[in-house]
């Protein structure tokens, strides 16, 4: 909890850690490659090597080694085993040159696995470890188990040919995949030296290549054979597990490239040259059916990790850890957001993970132990533990158990035994899986990115700057004109393209250009990308939807809807909104009763009377959904006439309105309620920052020149008095909430000052949530919940409500583990529980709301989505509450001009008051508009996030750099995340690209990560200077425009030498 910010000199440069593991390493596909090379000279020659080296390490006596093995002894073991596929920016750290890199992969990487296996088979044999044991090594990677929130460090297999290709990649893919190598615990990471080759004849090399490829194309059949004797989930060939992803992750090598580097022939020369296919082919929908009735699939939405794309996964069915999906080709070519089914594969290729909420990848073992869990034929890297050596070695006992689960299955499909519960040792089973059908390809296809010119081929190399899409070929013929003459002139333009198709046998998609947007780094072109990407309709509405509008203008409300409604028009009524607001749905009223009371209204705008069900305007407002708020502009549900004009409760203007009306108490009991459709007049358009400024100042009088013109008939004393009623009772019905077990967790939010003329951003503040948001919230809640029990009691199978699920058990455990170890005094039982938690145990010093925003962000991971649904879907009423506010119903009504579920929501009022017409919707029909706009809900959040981040892109290049504070948020082993509370942004700082850092070394004890970074000395005489990196650790960063348009990176500053 404290604050860390002094370093600490060193005095004397610390030693590397040279402790080796003792346990046997694993067996994997390296050593099986000896059985298959046709050299028996060679493969003595290895054999040799291997004893050789295997005797060196029993006795721990230095003899002489080949070069290749010599110069490597100093590295940690971790990442020896990576160097071969390490394609982050290790020129950062190493004057080695990319051809050795490239050489010592292959042949140097064999030997030394080679090496292990002797090893491992003398261990096994003396310990009697049955064959079905040794094979079936579980897979062990670090991922977030719930792909949220990606804390993990960026780890990938590439050949090396691809590893030498990524390093020459343009710096905005860099983030990407900056931490590869994993380092040992408490073991320095600092230059490493060059590997060498000595000893390493081209020929040998050569044999190597030829094996591997071979190996690499026997795959598919070797998945096809298993697939065909697959029933019910159980896989006959579970006496010789395979590798979880043998076939996919050697086929896949060449595509996790494609999506950062241009095309190069060599990378689907394996399986491109002999057509075979490289994803499966889908299921039919009567299988799909079939499966999903039995048990043995399972269908869910697919969510990419954004930082590491080969990284996969779809929610699990019974709120145990995600699902877990490794690499491209078991996505089997399916985008991000697509509804997918998907098959769980046998229980050996699931992931191993450990209990722990921060979800790292590739941290180290506090023991300074290699701590790796390997599939027998994974060529991939793997992280160690902190809880020592983790074998699948097992007793009598287990050994059985392992049978009884992987042959007997419950009705669902699940083994009998909960995966997710932790093992003796800690560490925990995430299920993996694989596509076998799309149900719904939610994804637009359409991506924004760059357009490659490839010399003698018939089409161009498309890169999306999503890296989670593939790369797409576009025939020359559909690019401009002049691009195969003058590729140049388009290097940095920017281009939408749709997926049109992508063949099982390629690891690239084809598509068609379908749009020029302009110069990258100019934010027109760019937001206008960031719209069509996410699908956003940013069309002009059409002549018949444009014909649904009134004709007669200016408008007038007709004599016979008056007599219809309620005539408040006479009553003191005003709206408080953002002050750009243009879109004014909501308003309040609060009057004094004679006996003390007050009569507080809540005031929607009436724009179900506007939007009649089932007609052109009604159409393309549900595909909508909702309104899209940009930082420059709206794009809006409805047209403006109606969202800006009609509909809008703008002042001293009659307006239509669907009225809820309580009699309240002072202290906020309601004594009744009242709804129905309403006529009002606002008699004044106040902003938040006016009426906080009444608030603030309760004994002022203000004048006219303070405030925006108001209705003659009501006094600004009066709307004054009116503002304080209802600040007093809004705050007492806030208490009655909050004590009653509501949770709120406010995320900073960054907002900008623009250009008139330009739109372009002249400057940026955190936005202030102050009593005047807090009031106008506490009322439009208050009104959600009442019209939720209104329309639940009429419409019990019908309603459209709004629930939020509680948040995932078990990361919840792990937060609760990680926040004791931190010393942080916080319960996380309920939602309440957590919500004073949060308000009462950070301190109470200048960062303590620094502290509480990271606190926040950590209690945030957990959460689950908000969910629109339909009563009628759901069988049990408890699935319906709403976990943060508390409260068993709940949906939306305040918001029509700018929410479709707001306006499904006043019809179904308007039928239970029979004051419109009945609702011709079935439950179908309201639970499928429910899911859409949880889509579109999503959608939105996504382009205002992507919007922001633009527009601060666009300041930091203008503006900067821009030093600030910063808190750190999490530790990571060779990077770690800061709130930078200057501007309430979060970004990584990668160690190995800080300027001036010597070294650095990772150190993990239970779930508290800890970096210590040791600062090369300005005076040569004196001792290096080091830091330690913690969560809560406060830091000075400086934020720097990157060469990628409108991207920028968190430098840490060198800290102060006392």
């Amino acid at each position: 909890m404290d604050s860390p910010r002094q370093p600490k000199n060193l005095n004397r440069e610390p030693k590397r850690s040279q402790n080796r593991s003792s346990n046997p390493p694993q067996k994997d596909a390296y050593a099986r490659l000896l059985n298959q090379h046709s050299s028996s000279k060679f493969s003595l020659y290895l054999e040799q090597y291997a004893k050789d080296t295997a005797f060196q390490k029993e006795d721990n006596v230095p003899s002489a080694l080949p070069k290749a093995q010599s110069d490597r002894q100093n590295i940690p073991q971790r990442q020896r085993d990576q160097v071969a596929n390490d394609f982050s920016d290790s020129s950062d750290f190493s004057p080695s040159s990319k051809k050795n890199k490239e050489e010592e992969s292959s042949l140097s990487l064999y030997m030394e696995k080679l090496s292990t296996r002797s090893a491992q088979q003398d261990f096994e044999r003396k310990q009697g470890v049955s064959d079905r044991q040794r094979c079936g090594q579980r897979r062990d990677t670090a991922t977030s188990h719930d792909g949220d929130v990606e804390s993990g460090e960026e780890l990938c297999s590439l050949n090396p040919n691809e590893s030498k290709k990524l390093q020459k990649q343009p710096k905005k893919a860099k983030d990407s995949y900056k931490d590869i190598t994993s380092k040992e615990s408490d073991s320095f990471v600092g230059r490493p030296q060059s590997p060498n080759t000595a000893g390493t004849s081209g020929q040998e090399q050569e044999k190597m290549k030829k094996a591997k490829k071979k190996k690499l194309l026997r795959h598919p059949e070797e998945e096809k054979s298993r697939e065909g004797t697959f029933q019910s989930g159980v896989d006959p060939q579970m006496s010789r597990p395979k590798s979880p992803y043998g076939k996919e992750k050697k086929l896949q090598q060449p595509r996790a490239s494609s999506a950062n580097s241009p095309a190069d022939k060599t990378t689907n020369k394996g399986p491109r040259g002999s057509k075979k296919h490289i994803f499966e082919s889908y299921m039919t929908l009567e299988e799909v059916s079939h499966g999903l009735k039995r048990g043995e699939l399972i269908q869910g939405q697919l969510r990419i990790n954004p930082k590491k794309y080969h990284e996969a996964f779809i929610p699990s069915p019974h709120d145990a850890r995600d699902i877990f999906l490794d690499g491209i080709v078991a996505r089997n070519r399916a985008l991000n957001g697509d509804v997918v089914v998907v098959r769980i594969l046998p229980r050996e290729q699931w992931k191993v993970v450990r209990s722990d909420t921060e979800g790292e990848g590739a941290s180290e073992s506090d023991t300074q132990k290699e701590n790796i869990v390997k599939t027998a034929q994974k060529k991939t890297d793997r992280m160690p533990r902190p809880d020592g050596i983790v074998e699948d070695q097992c007793s009598d006992q287990d050994e059985l158990a392992h049978k009884l689960q992987n042959i007997t299955f419950k009705d669902t499909g699940e083994h009998l035994e909960d995966p997710s519960i932790p093992r003796p040792n800690g560490e925990i089973l995430q299920k993996t899986a694989k596509v076998v059908y799309i149900v719904e390809k939610k994804h637009s296809r359409a991506v924004t990115g760059f357009l490659k010119f490839l010399p003698d081929k018939p089409f161009a190399m498309f890169s999306p700057v999503d890296h989670r899409v593939p790369r797409i070929n576009v025939l020359l013929a559909d690019c401009p004109q002049d691009f195969g003459s003058r590729p140049g002139d388009y290097t940095n333009t920017l281009f939408i393209c749709r997926i049109t198709n992508w063949a099982a046998d390629s690891n690239f998609a084809e598509g068609q250009l379908a749009k020029t947007l302009g110069q990258a780094g100019e934010i027109e072109p760019e937001t206008e990308g960031i719209l069509i990407e996410y699908e956003v309709d940013i069309s002009e509405f059409s002549d018949e939807v444009l014909n649904c509008l009134p004709k007669n203008l200016p408008w007038s409300i007709p004599e016979e809807e008056m007599r219809k409604r309620k005539d408040l028009r006479k009553e003191c009524i005003f709206t408080i909104d953002p002050a750009t607001a243009r879109d004014l749905d909501d308003a309040l009223s609060c009057k004094l009763l004679p006996d003390g009371n007050f009569e507080v209204g809540v005031h929607i705008a009436d724009v179900s009377y506007f939007v009649g069900e089932d007609n052109a305007l009604d159409t393309i407002a549900s595909q909508r959904a909702t309104s899209v708020y940009m930082v420059q502009k709206v794009i809006p549900m409805l047209p403006r006439l109606l969202c800006e004009e009609l509909c809008s409760l703008n002042p001293l203007t009659d307006r239509l309105t669907f009225s809820v009306i309580w009699t309240i108490t002072p202290e906020g009991k309601i004594l009744s309620e009242w709804f129905g459709r309403s006529v009002i007049c606002s008699c004044m358009k106040l902003s938040y920052d006016h009426a906080q400024s009444m608030i603030d100042a309760p004994e002022k009088t203000f004048t006219q020149e303070e405030l925006p013109p108001v209705d003659p008939v009501h006094t600004i004393v009066e709307i004054h008095q009116a503002v304080l009623n209802l600040q007093s009772i809004a705050k007492n019905l806030r208490a009655q909430r909050f004590s009653g077990g509501a949770l709120r967790l406010d995320q900073l939010k960054l907002s900008f000052t623009l250009d008139k003329e330009t739109m372009m951003p002249q400057g940026c503040y955190m936005y202030q949530y102050k009593d005047s948001n807090k009031l106008v919230e506490e009322f439009m809640l208050l009104a959600n919940i009442a019209t939720a029990h209104h329309i639940h009691k009429r419409f019990p199978q019908l309603a459209l409500l709004r629930r939020h699920p509680p948040p995932k058990a078990k990361m919840v455990e792990e937060l609760q583990e990680l926040c004791d170890q931190l010393g942080i005094n916080i319960d996380l039982s309920s939602a309440g529980a957590l919500n004073k938690s949060l308000n009462t145990t950070l301190g109470d010093d200048e960062y303590t709301s620094a502290r509480k925003e990271v606190l926040t962000h950590m209690c945030s991971r957990p959460m689950q989505m908000a969910l629109y649904f339909c009563t009628g879907v759901l069988g049990e009423e408890q699935l319906f509450k709403h976990y943060a506010l508390n409260v068993p119903l709940y949906t939306h009504f305040t918001s029509p001009i700018r929410r479709y579920a707001d306006l499904i929501v006043h019809r179904l009022l308007a039928a239970s008051l029979n004051c419109g017409p009945s609702l011709g919707l079935s439950t179908e029909d309201v639970e499928k508009q429910a899911s859409h706009c949880n889509d579109k809900k999503t959608v939105s959040k996504r382009v205002q996030e992507l919007s922001s981040e633009l527009f601060f892109g666009v300041f930091v290049k203008d503006c900067g750099p821009l030093d600030s504070e910063a808190m750190v948020m999490g530790v990571l082993d060779q990077s770690f995340d800061v709130l930078v509370l200057r501007y309430g942004v979060q970004k990584r700082v990668y160690c190995k690209s800080v300027a001036g850092l010597h070294s650095f070394r990772h150190r993990k004890v239970g779930k508290k990560s800890e970096l210590t970074l040791i600062w090369t000395a300005e005076d040569p005489e004196k001792a290096p200077v080091e830091q330690v990196i913690s969560i809560f650790t406060l830091v000075e960063v400086q934020l720097k425009a990157d060469a990628a348009p409108m991207k920028y990176s968190a430098v840490i500053k060198r800290p102060e030498e006392n």
